[in-house]
């Protein structure tokens, strides 16, 4: 449970986790390097600030105590010495989320203070207008007043913060440490960015590979790491160019020396039978001889299925709108509904045969109610391949992208090899897109073939 919860509070890309750990790091530096200097360094020098403030305090008190009436009138007129607090005064220092440190500091200072002045001789703080700290002395204030019955009533002076009790230079270093630790986690984010963009590169090489194509060699001139698995996808890349052109040789000679003794064979019962005899051997010979040709060469379209072949922008619909052609020429007539499409790259040759085994499949497979639709939305183009057969189940479907499977309203026909719809799947992600089965509406099937408007 701790594991599954780890996985979805961590960030997917190995860029944000290590930015996060990074930040976190130099987040934990930062506040273990606050907490030591604020309780070995800072805390230990206010509270050697307010003792030694204590015993000024201390001191002024008796010497105000012991100073004549008359000198101790204009002394405490030069002290602002008042027997009210004024209402700026408070117990303890506001807080303030902005100025947490500064807050925590007076607060070590006051609790400091109070413990070396005597219990009667409370401080309050003075934060608005000006920072200054009222104490109550002992003694009386000279005075009219006092001759009126207040002699010997405390009275309160106020007296300047010190500089240890502010912390207003240590507030500076704090924020300026903290910025530093953001910098550090902005170097380490350009830092990761660096790292990632050979393997951005590998990524988008390696779907390539995956869609049939070939690409151009990586750098490998990055980090020794990085250019180590650059090397080892540039090796496997010459090793399926070889494996490719080692396949190449072989299917031209296969086709080669498997068609020519099939054309000796035609010449052969075509010489061997006499004038005037009975033909039907020869027709249901060359027959056979014609389905062993469509089934090599489906094989020899399966293993090929274009990926030499360069892409090119072309008109879909141009396409389609002849081949259709082509089908009506044969008596199958297709309903056509071509939407308004962009130009898209694709190649010639292995298109024409996708869209090709695709009307075949729905003149031979459907019969009825043969269509041809296309449209486009902003990423993709459409092309959607319909009739009115008995539908299959989903699995069914699925299970026909697979070389070699034919469904169960292909069994009563022969000839096929179940490689029609395997060889359309190849030519769909070769051209990086799809290759879709969808119920028609009133019955029958769709299949969609769903291209990307940019070339892979």
């Amino acid at each position: 449970m701790m594991r599954s919860l780890s996985r979805r509070l961590l960030p997917r890309t190995l860029l944000a986790r290590n930015i996060a750990l990074l930040i976190a790091l130099v987040m934990l530096s930062q506040i273990c390097s606050i907490v030591v200097l604020l309780h070995y360094v800072q805390r230990p020098r206010v509270e050697r600030a307010a003792a030694v403030f204590a015993t000024y305090v201390t001191t002024l008190d008796n010497l105000l105590a012991a100073t004549p009436p008359a000198s101790r009138a204009a002394l405490t007129a030069r002290l602002d010495a008042r027997e009210q607090l004024p209402p700026e005064a408070t117990d303890t220092p506001p807080h303030d989320l902005l100025h947490a440190y500064r807050t925590y500091q007076r607060g070590v200072f006051i609790d400091s203070l109070q413990k070396h002045l005597p219990a009667d001789m409370p401080t309050r703080w003075q934060t608005e207008g000006a920072q200054r700290l009222w104490i109550r002395m002992h003694g009386s204030l000279a005075g009219a007043g006092n001759a009126a019955g207040l002699a010997n009533a405390p009275y309160w002076i106020a007296l300047p913060v010190p500089e240890d009790a502010q912390g207003s230079g240590l507030e500076v270093a704090i924020f300026l440490s903290l910025g530093l630790g953001v910098l550090a986690a902005l170097a380490g984010y350009a830092i990761q960015l660096h790292l990632n963009e050979p393997l951005h590169e590998l990524t988008q090489a390696a779907r390539r590979v995956s869609a049939g194509d070939l690409p151009a060699p990586l750098p490998t001139d990055g980090p020794a790491e990085i250019a180590a698995v650059g090397s080892a996808f540039n090796q496997m890349t010459r090793a399926l160019r070889d494996a490719e052109a080692t396949r190449a040789l072989m299917l031209a000679g296969i086709s080669h020396d498997i068609r020519t003794p099939l054309t000796k064979l035609r010449l052969s019962m075509a010489m061997a039978m006499p004038q005037g005899a009975d033909s039907s051997f020869v027709i249901a010979a060359e027959s056979y001889l014609d389905q062993i040709e469509t089934i090599l060469q489906q094989f020899m379209d399966y293993a090929g299925s274009g990926e030499r072949e360069q892409a090119q922008p072309g008109d879909l619909n141009a396409l389609i709108e002849r081949l259709a052609g082509d089908f009506a020429g044969l008596g199958h007539e297709f309903e056509l509904s071509l939407g308004s499409l962009p130009a898209v790259r694709y190649r010639p040759i292995s298109m024409m045969r996708l869209l090709m085994n695709l009307m075949q499949n729905a003149i031979v497979y459907g019969g009825s109610g043969l269509a041809v639709r296309t449209w486009a939305t902003q990423d993709t183009v459409t092309v959607a391949v319909a009739d009115r057969g008995k539908g299959l189940t989903a699995e069914e479907l699925e299970k026909l992208k697979a070389p070699f499977q034919r469904g169960r309203n292909a069994r009563t026909h022969s000839g096929g090899t179940g490689l029609g719809l395997s060889i359309v799947e190849r030519i769909a992600r070769l051209h990086g897109g799809s290759l879709q089965f969808h119920p028609r509406d009133g019955g029958g099937l769709e299949v969609w073939v769903v291209l990307p408007v940019k070339a892979p």
